[in-house]
C-alpha cells in the first residue's frame, strides 16, 4: 500500500471498511460547524442602498467616490446619526462596503446582526455619504445644484431682452453718439451670450456635486455568507476529507514488513515458507476487554483496512501440504533433532493459529523411512513486541519465529531477534502466515487425515510442548 498509487479502489476500501468512523467524524464536523456559526460567525444580514451621481463621471472619479463612501469621516457621521450603544465609526467601517455599478451608481451595503439594523445602517450610510460629498464639493443636493444654473440663465435672458429694448429705443444711426451706444449694446449682448455658452459647457462638471439616494434599502430576508447551513456543511465535508486523507497518509507512512524475504532479513535468518490460515475473524479473534475495545469495535477500527483482501485458498489438504513442507525444511535445516521454541508475537492471531497448526503437524506426521532425522519437538510461546522476552536456553535450544505479513515493522521484528539472542536461542527459521478465504469443506466421504490441533497459549513465555 505504501508504494502503490492511490486508486479509486483504495478510496472504496476505506469507505467500505471505515464507514462507521467516517460517519461519526462527519457528524462531529457538522457539530463543530454549527458551534462556529453560533460563536465565531453569528448570523449576519446585509442590505444595500443605491446613490445616483448626476452628470458625466469617469471611472477613476467613481472610484474616488467609493473611497469617500467608506471613509472614516462618513463612518463617524453614520455612527453619530444611528446612536447605537457601543458601536462607533471604527466598527462601522468594517460593516459598510461600497462599489461602483453601471450608470453612475454607487451601491452602499451595510451588514448587521438583524435585518432591521442592516436596513437602517445602509440607509443612513447612503444619506451621510451624499451630505458629506456635497459639503466637500461646496454644492448642495441634486435639486439645489440644478436650480442655481436655471436661475442664472433666466437672468441672462432677461438682460438680453433689456439690451434689445434699449437698442431699439436709441436713435437709429442719426448721430455719432447713437451709433456708439448701439455698438456698445451689441458688444454687451455678445459678451452675455458667450458667458451663457461657457456656463452651459461647464454645467455637467458643476452637476457632479449632485447626488440622489434612490429610495430606501430593501430589508434582507436571508443571511449573509457564511450562513449556518454553509458552515455546517463545510465542517462535515472538512472532517470527512481529513479522515480520508489521514487514512491515505497513514497507509503511505506504513513501514510494516509485507514480504517473507524482508521479514527474514530483519530477523537475520532464512525463510522456511509461507502458510495459509483460514480467515475466521468472528470465531478466532480474541475479545479485548475494556470500554476502549468496545468503542473500537463499534467504530470498526479493530480490523485493518490497508491489507489486501484474503485470497481464496485450496482445500484443507492443500493447506496442510504447506505445513508439512515447512516441517520438512525445518528438519533439513537442523543438524540433529532437538527441541525448539515457536516464537509468536503477542496479539498476532493469524500467527498464533499458524503456530498451533505447525505444532500439530510436527507431532502427528511420522518421519520419512528414508530419513534418519526426526521432526523437532516444538513449544509455542507468545512474546510482547514492546518488550519481548524469550525463555532462557534450556530444554529448547533454538527458536522458530512465526508471524503474519504486514503486521510488524522492522524494528519490532528486530526486537524479537534480539530477545532470542538474549535467551541464547538461535533463530533457525522464519514462517510467514497469511489469512485466506477457506473453501467449503470436503464431503463426508472424504474425511481429513489429521484433525487440526488449536493451542491456546497465554502469557509472555508459557506454552505446551509436544
Amino acid at each position: 500500500m505504501n508504494d502503490d498509487t492511490i486508486r479509486l479502489a483504495t478510496i472504496g476500501r476505506i469507505l467500505r471498511l471505515r464507514w462507521r468512523l467516517l460517519a461519526v467524524l462527519t457528524v462531529l464536523g457538522a457539530l463543530v460547524g454549527y458551534g462556529a456559526s453560533a460563536v465565531l460567525f453569528p448570523p449576519r444580514y446585509t442590505a444595500s442602498a443605491s446613490v445616483l451621481l448626476l452628470g458625466q463621471w469617469e471611472e477613476r472619479e467613481l472610484l474616488t467616490q467609493v473611497d469617500i463612501a467608506t471613509s472614516s469621516s462618513v463612518a463617524d457621521r453614520t455612527a453619530a446619526a444611528l446612536g447605537w450603544s457601543g458601536v462607533g465609526g471604527g466598527e462601522l467601517r468594517d460593516r459598510v462596503t461600497a462599489e461602483a455599478a453601471d450608470g453612475n451608481i454607487i451601491k452602499i451595503s451595510g451588514t448587521a446582526d438583524t435585518p432591521e439594523r442592516a436596513q437602517r445602517l445602509s440607509d443612513q450610510a447612503a444619506r451621510q455619504f451624499v451630505e458629506f460629498a456635497a459639503r466637500i464639493t461646496g454644492g448642495g443636493t441634486g435639486s439645489e445644484a440644478t436650480a442655481a444654473p436655471e436661475a442664472l440663465r433666466k437672468k441672462v435672458d432677461e438682460a438680453g431682452r433689456r439690451i434689445t429694448d434699449l437698442a431699439n429705443a436709441a436713435d437709429p444711426g442719426r448721430t455719432v453718439e447713437s451709433v456708439q451706444a448701439r455698438t456698445a449694446l451689441e458688444k454687451l449682448r455678445t459678451s452675455l451670450e458667450e458667458a451663457m455658452t461657457k456656463l452651459d459647457q461647464a454645467a455637467p462638471a458643476n452637476n457632479k456635486a449632485g447626488m440622489v439616494v434612490m429610495g430606501p434599502a430593501a430589508r434582507p430576508g436571508d443571511e449573509a455568507p457564511p450562513t449556518t447551513t454553509q458552515l455546517i456543511a463545510g465542517g462535515a465535508l472538512l472532517f470527512f476529507l481529513v479522515a480520508v486523507v489521514g487514512h491515505l497518509t497513514a497507509a503511505r507512512m506504513n513501514r510494516r514488513l509485507r514480504t517473507g524475504p524482508e521479514i527474514a532479513a530483519a530477523l537475520g535468518s532464512v525463510l522456511l515458507g509461507t502458510v495459509d490460515v483460514p480467515d475466521e475473524r468472528g470465531a478466532h479473534q480474541p475479545e479485548a476487554p475494556g470500554p476502549r475495545a468496545g468503542i473500537r469495535r463499534l467504530l470498526g477500527v479493530d480490523t485493518r483496512w490497508d491489507t489486501p483482501a484474503p485470497q481464496r485458498s485450496g482445500d484443507e489438504a492443500g493447506r496442510r501440504i504447506r505445513y508439512r513442507r515447512v516441517c520438512a525444511r525445518l528438519r533439513e535445516q537442523l543438524p540433529a533433532p532437538r527441541r525448539l521454541l515457536v516464537v509468536v508475537p503477542d496479539g498476532d492471531e493469524i500467527a498464533r493459529r499458524a503456530a498451533g497448526q505447525l505444532v500439530a503437524e510436527a507431532r502427528s506426521e511420522p518421519s520419512p523411512a528414508s530419513s534418519s532425522r526426526a521432526y523437532p519437538v516444538l513449544r509455542v510461546v507468545e512474546v510482547p513486541v514492546d518488550r519481548p522476552t524469550v525463555p532462557d536456553r534450556g530444554p529448547e535450544s533454538g527458536a522458530l519465529v512465526v508471524l503474519s505479513a504486514g503486521s510488524w515493522t522492522a524494528e519490532e521484528v528486530g526486537g524479537i531477534a534480539e530477545a532470542c539472542a538474549d535467551g541464547r536461542h538461535e533463530v533457525v527459521g522464519v514462517v510467514v502466515a497469511g489469512p485466506v478465504r477457506a473453501r467449503p469443506t470436503r464431503s463426508a466421504g472424504h474425511p481429513e487425515d489429521h484433525p487440526t490441533v488449536a493451542l491456546a497459549v497465554h502469557g509472555r513465555a508459557t506454552g505446551d510442548s509436544v
